[in-house]
Parts: C-alpha cells; structure tokens; sequence
C-alpha cells in the first residue's frame, strides 16, 4: 500500500486482511443495503471503502465485487516500508510494530480520512493505492475479530509469524 504525499512516499506491507462477504454476511456494513455511509463498498473492486468506527478511528476496506454489489475487504494491519517518520508523527509512538498493528492504527499511520473515501486504489496516479509487493510468506486464517454477527465465519487472513499482525496471541499463530 503507498500514499503519495508531497514529502515522498509512505508505504507498507499488507500483512492481515479480514473479508466481508456481500449478500449473506451479518457482519458486514453491507448487509441492509446501500446507504450514504456505506456507498463505497459498492464500487466496482479495488476501491476505498473508509468509515469511521468507536468515535475514535478511520478503517481502510478495499472494494472487492464488481460494481453494485457491496462486499469488502478490511485491511487490518501492514509492515511499514517507507514514510515511518511521518507514520510516528501522525501514531505518536516510536514502536514500529505499533504503528499500523490494526485497522485503526493503520488508518492513522497513513493519514487516511473520509477523504480518502471512494479513491480508486488499483490507479498510481491516485494518492493513495495498492502496489505490487513482497508476497507474504505462510498465511495463516482464523475468525474475524471483535464481531458479534457471523463471528463462526473464518474470514480473516495474516501472515504467520509476522509481528506487524494484530488479533489476540490465540489468533495469529
């Protein structure tokens, strides 16, 4: 994932992901239908879906169905690459394993705001997008965390072993 900001890039490493599913999914923001709130997540794939979660955070999803049809993916946490001066700045930590360890964080980390709502990510010309990376190594799966609706459903996806993942100890193994 990169943005591009006037002070060079910040980028990092998806390494945990979790899935909403469109149609039959509880859990996802998707599952009345679409609403002002949730509007993204009915882009064709591979756009932003950000929202604002607890009062306190912004989560990333990335689209992922073809347009009209809400589903999503959330990017729950990324190895930072480049731009982790500014990353601290906007997190106020120094721990780098802390700066993009869940969706809030990472949100922060990258600055991303409603502003970035609707951005298309598959496009380098966009601020904010998806680059080809180094694939992760084992992936790992579990449950989705913190749901009450479909919480049986595993639909969360990480890379084993990393310390950039974020869950609980009994998850991320």
């Amino acid at each position: 994932m990169v943005r591009s900001e006037a002070r060079g890039p910040t980028s990092a490493r998806i390494v945990e992901v979790e899935a909403y599913l469109p149609g039959v999914d509880a859990a996802s923001h998707a599952f009345r239908g679409p609403t002002e709130r949730n509007r993204s997540m009915y882009l064709r794939r591979g756009h932003a879906y950000v929202y604002f979660i607890y009062g306190s955070w912004f989560c990333l999803n990335v689209s992922s169905e073809a347009g009209g049809e809400g589903a999503a993916v959330l990017l729950r946490a990324a190895e930072p690459l480049e731009g982790i001066a500014r990353m601290r700045r906007r997190r106020k930590t120094l721990r780098p394993v802390d700066l993009a360890r869940g969706p809030g964080r990472l949100a922060a980390a990258f600055g991303i705001g409603r502003s970035h709502d609707g951005l298309d990510l598959c496009s380098p010309r966009s601020e904010l997008w998806l680059a080809a990376g180094t694939p992760v190594g084992s992936v790992g799966e579990s449950v989705r965390i913190g749901l009450t609706q479909d919480p049986e459903r595993v639909l969360r996806f990480f890379e084993r072993g990393s310390p950039f993942v974020s869950g609980p100890r009994r998850l991320t193994h």
